[in-house]
């Protein structure tokens, strides 16, 4: 109906898991890169190295941008739409 396959892999084997490491792989390259310059916020007028801090910065970055595998944003796929953002 979807078009989705359904695969499975060994627990604990990353080799057959290719695609979410690859994700993983991209998110904690985003993270070092914003730990690394620092990320200026507006409620604290100061640059943040600290990456539990930048985190829900990133995720809602990944979440909103339109990937190549699917043309759509992962917000889009999961709930059908893309949050507001201020």
């Amino acid at each position: 109906m979807l078009g989705t396959k359904l695969s499975f892999s060994t627990a604990y084997h990353p080799q057959t898991d290719g695609l979410a490491e690859r994700m993983i792989h991209t998110m904690e390259d985003i993270i070092r890169r914003f730990c690394a310059y620092g990320m200026e916020y507006k409620d604290h007028d100061r640059y943040t190295h600290d990456w539990v801090t930048l985190l829900p910065a990133v995720q809602l970055d990944n979440n909103t941008s339109q990937h190549s595998t699917t043309g759509k944003s992962p917000s889009l796929v999961e709930k059908g739409w893309n949050p507001y953002c201020l």
